[in-house]
Formats: C-alpha cells, structure tokens, sequence
C-alpha cells in the first residue's frame, strides 16, 4: 500500500481536470460526486498507508518516482516520504477535506460557479498532499506555491466584487514575501549541504554545533517562510481578508490545512532548529505576539467569520509557542485537534451564514438555538474544545503547549494562559450573541431561516464527534494516559521537551480550567443574562474597545510605512527616472539622429556635376592625406 501512495495526491489532481475540464456541461450532482469521490479514494489510500505503517517495523520509507532536476552536482528526484508526520497529515488533508466536500455540495449548490469551484478544491487538495509527501524542499515548495495559487483562486472566488478580489491579491503578495524566505532558505542549504534531501540534510546538520551560522540562517529563514503561510506577524494581515471566499474555503484552507503548513515545516525541520537556540526564541516571541493579538481583536469583531479568522491567527500563535519552546509534538497535537474544532467551527458559521441569507453581523442574528438545533449543538462542542475544557480534544493539545511553556519561560506561561482566558471569553460571546436572546433580525428573514440541508448538517456532526474525543491520541501520562501521539511521532521528533513534575503538571491544569470557566461565565453575564448586544460601527466605545474593533490599525499602519512610500517611490522613479530621464535620453538619440539625417539629405541633390566634384573632393583629400602621413 505504501508503494502506491503516489496515487493520494495522484487522483485528486483528476478530479481537477475532469471537473475543470467539464465544468460547463457535467451537472451540478455529478462535479460534486467526483469532487468528493476523488477525495475519499485519496482518504482510503491515507487509512491504509496509516496502518500499514503502523505495522512495519520500518517507520520510514522513501518512494522514488523519478529524477526530476539533474545538473552539476544537483540531483533533485519527485519523490516521496512515508513516515509517521506525513501519514498523519495525510488522514488531516483528505479526511477533512472529504468533509468539506461533502458539506460544499449543499453550501454551494446555487452558485453558478459550481463546476469551477469544486475543480480548484481538488487542485488545492493535490498541491496540499505534494506539500506534505515530498522528501525534499524543493518538492515541497512546489506544494507550497501551489496552495498558495489555489488560496488566491478560491479567495477571488466571487471576483467580481472588487474587495473580494483586493483580498484575494493581499494574501498571493503577502504570501510571496514568506515564498522569499524559503527560497534563500533552500539556497543556502544547497551551498552548505550540496543537498535538499531530507535524508542527507538533517544527518550532515545533526554533526554540527548549535549555532552554526549557516544553520541559523536557514532556520531564520524557514520561519519567514512560515510566517507568511502560517499568519504570524507581521504577515498576518492577509488571513482575516480571507474570509472573503465562501465559508467551506476558509474552513479548508484557512482553519484546517494551508495555514498549518508552516508548523507542519518546522517540525519535518525540528533537526535544524534544535541547533539554532536564537531563532527558538524569535519563535516564541512572534508566536506569543500573534496570539496575544490575534485573541484581543477577536473579542470585539461583530462578523462571525472574523471572530473565527482572529481566533485562528491566535491559534496558530499558540503552535508557534510549542515550536519555539521543543515541544514540536504538542504543537503537532495542536494543528491535529484544530483541524477538527476549527473546521467545525467556520462550518456551523458557514451553515449561519446559508439560513440567515448571507448575513454575517452578529448583531443582526440571536435566538437561533431552536432553528437551528443540530447547527448550535456542534458549534457548542467546537466552542468547548477550543476553549479547552476536558475532556474535549483543545483541553489536551492546549494544556501540552502550556506544560512545556511553564518550564521553558514562567512569563511566557502567563500570558499564555492569558490568552486561552480570552480565548474562552470571545469563542462564548460568538455563541451567545448568535445563539441565545431574542432575534435582532428582520421579522420577514425570520420567517425564512431553516436548519440546513442533510449533506451540511452531516460533516458537523462527525467533526462535532471528533472534536469532542479528538484528545484521546494525546492524553499525557498525569492523566493516565501513555500519549500515543508523542510516541508515534518519535522516529521524525527526536528531541521533546521537558515536561513538569505530575503536581506541577496537575496545578497547571487547574489554573488553565479554573480561568477558563471564569471566562465564560464573563461573556454569559453580559451577553447571556444582561444582553449586551455591540453597539454600532459609528457608535461609541472605550479607547482600548476602538483600538481592537479597529484591529490596532495595523492594516492602516502598514499603508502609512510601507505602501505609501513605495507608492511615492514609484510614481518618483515612473514621473523623473524613467519618463525624463531614460525616456529623454531614448528620443533625444532619436532626435539628434533624425536632426542629422536631415543635414546629410541635403547633400543628396540628384545633380550630376555635383557627384563628380565630390568625388574630385574625396580623391583630393585621399591624395593630401596619403602625402602628409608619409
């Protein structure tokens, strides 16, 4: 089984022609049932690498199709790692995917772009599983700039709204700059290793002293890498735009996958940066820094969809903090679990979103609990387990994260736990205002909203399922558990961190529920039991409420330091450099040329006469110039 996992990314990019190809004349059931067909068969195949592995004594296993790139000394083969992170990534890719397929075929039913949309799902899925699968950096940055292009295409989607189109353009360019950093990282990884190979790179890396300079060059840039394609500040901005695509789009690629490329980078990659100490610590900084944020401006947006978009900026912080802190299994954990809850999550906004008629305000919704009954159950369980409450899966991933942040940094343990606090507090006050009170719509669009149909409704519940005992791979030892996870992962993670003493460990898990059930009961006091209900766009709010319903102005910020000036920059160099200079000097050779073609016509007259005395002229002056140089 193993020797064909070729075919897993293989027969999704099928389903990408077949429904490309026939978008305009296939019917609406039949690109739904190949779009998610394909995926399936890619998730059956992912089952059976998966326990075949399990099985092998052999954890590691390298599937050569062919010598892609063959010059000099460079020898780059398409070729494939099986492994127990990859096999992993796989059941995430193709498992939530399927359900998101699925899901799409009743959220997309209406939409004249059907066919279009389910053949750029399957392309994303194919460059998402080439990403994962490869056994070297370049054949992952093929994935990795293909998932981009797929995330500008679906953001794009409706690109005749011209804002929808600006995101979509924001997050190709954002993402461009992390793209740089990863191609100087594989520059000066082939300068110093002469190799791209996962294989022949970590060995040879593992011989040297922590912070080689080489190392800490390749590991810095890698991270910049991640930080475009992972959110993290300051590339952060181009994700919460995002959720300009349909609803399934941002469950897919901005909750569950792409997004977690950059973590699933650094730990394939944990060899390097267990030898660069420094840019550990740049990791934890930036990713305390994006949860922290992440989490303050979620907790005044009023679109359910940019509630959910800053809650996963903030997340993928808290994966950051893990990678920064050695505990590259628990922030493994954590994008396994969050591909669940956070699925889940943009899903139930998304079916919302379908009964409201497209209205993502949440000020404008409230009291849907009983319309929508299977909708307010799974989004209750998502809401739970990203809050982090036991037995739900985020308890267990969350409380890794912090277990070993408490021994790297006690700061950084505080305002980490601070922020699963707030995260708490924003994910109930979502719930709340959605669900509980009285319904602050229209009474006509009340009359109309209608639980969704069967093919949205399913996914919930299996996602619903999975986030609530999701946990069960990672239940740590303090808890009776054996963490199948971290010993499932042991032949790719070498090193893991150190952990808390079981008291220790137990008094964290303490604080962090204690917090959290404090911060919930917060948001049901004032948005439960008192109403609070946000107050208008215009309306007036406390500095710090502005400065995080404003999201700290950093989109505004970055227009003042960076775009205007190149703006100004380029209008100098388009207005003097080239138009008056380079274009001046261009037509002044032009000019001078036609100027002097003018003189020199003269001299054609058509008179006989003067020809012969010209050249009388010209013999004379041969004849003088022969004589004087003798």
């Amino acid at each position: 089984m193993i020797d064909l996992v070729w075919l897993v990314p293989l027969i999704p990019l099928l389903g990408f022609i077949i429904n490309g190809l026939g978008r305009n004349t296939l019917s609406k059931n039949l690109i739904g049932f190949i779009g998610s067909s394909v995926i399936f068969i890619s998730f059956a195949l992912s089952v059976g690498i998966f326990i075949e592995l399990g099985a092998d004594a052999n954890k590691s296993h390298e599937i050569f199709l062919f010598d892609w790139i063959s010059a000099g000394f460079l020898h780059i083969p398409l070729s494939f790692l099986v492994d127990p992170l990859s096999s992993l990534m796989l059941l995430i890719i193709t498992g939530v995917g399927f359900l998101i397929h699925i899901y799409s075929v009743g959220y997309m039913h209406s939409d004249e772009g059907f066919g279009k949309f389910f053949s750029y799902l399957n392309l994303f899925i194919f460059f998402m599983l080439l990403l994962v699968l490869g056994s070297n950096y370049i054949v992952m940055f093929i994935g990795w700039e293909g998932v981009g292009l797929c995330s500008y295409l679906l953001i794009g989607f409706w690109y005749t709204n011209s804002s929808y189109a600006s995101a979509a353009k924001k997050a190709f360019v954002m993402n461009r700059i992390g793209d740089l950093g990863f191609l100087l990282a594989v520059f000066i990884m082939l300068h110093t290793f002469g190799s791209v190979e996962f294989s022949k790179v970590f060995p040879l890396a593992a011989s040297l002293v922590p912070g080689h300079t080489p190392i800490i060059l390749i590991t810095l840039f890698l991270f910049i890498g991640a930080c475009g394609k992972s959110a993290q500040l300051p590339l952060f901005t181009w994700l919460p735009d995002a959720m300009a695509g349909p609803t399934p789009v941002s469950a897919l690629i901005h909750a569950a996958t792409m997004v977690t490329a950059g973590v699933y980078m650094i730990a394939r990659s944990n060899v390097l940066f267990d030898l660069a100490p420094v840019v550990q610590h740049i990791i934890t900084i930036v990713g305390l820094a994006t949860a922290v944020l992440g989490a303050l401006i979620a907790l005044t947006q009023t679109d359910i969809k940019k509630v959910l978009a800053y809650s996963t900026v903030s997340q993928l912080g808290y994966m950051f903090i893990g990678l920064g802190v050695g505990a590259y299994d628990g922030a493994f954990f954590h994008v396994i679990t969050h591909a669940f809850f956070k699925a889940l999550l943009f899903l139930c906004a998304g079916s919302v979103i379908h009964a409201m008629h497209h209205e993502q305000d949440m000020r404008h919704m409230g009291g849907l609990r009983k319309k929508l009954p299977v909708t307010f159950i799974t989004m209750l369980v998502g809401t739970i387990a990203i809050s982090g409450l036991p037995p739900f899966s985020g308890f267990f991933s969350k409380d890794e994260i912090l277990a070993h942040a408490f021994e790297y940094n006690k700061v950084v343990w505080a305002i980490a736990v601070f922020v699963a606090f707030l995260t708490a507090f924003y994910m109930f006050r979502m719930l709340y205002l959605t669900f509980y009170g009285t319904y602050r719509g229209s009474h006509h669009a009340e009359e109309k909203i209608h639980e969704s149909p069967k093919s949205m409704t399913i996914p919930l519940i299996v996602l619903a399922v999975l986030s609530a005992i999701g946990g069960i791979i990672g239940i740590p030892e303090v808890l009776g558990g054996s963490h199948w996870l971290s010993h499932w992962l042991s032949p790719v993670i070498k090193h893991h961190a150190e952990a808390p003493d079981h008291a220790t460990e137990y008094m964290l898990m303490a604080v962090s529920v204690v917090g959290v059930l404090i911060a919930i009961g917060f948001a049901y006091q004032k948005y439960n039991k008192n109403g609070h209900v946000p107050v208008a766009d215009e309306g007036k709010r406390t500095a710090l409420a502005s400065l995080s319903y404003h999201k700290f102005y950093v989109d505004e910020i970055y227009d003042m330091i960076i775009r205007r000036p190149l703006d100004a920059f380029s209008t100098f160099f388009y207005k003097v450099v080239d138009t008056k200079i380079v274009d001046g000097i261009v037509n002044g050779l032009g000019w001078g040329t036609s100027e002097a073609s003018k003189g020199v016509r003269l001299l054609q007259t058509g008179n006989v006469g003067f020809y012969i005395l010209m050249m009388v002229v010209g013999i004379i002056s041969l004849l003088l110039y022969t004589y004087l140089s003798i």
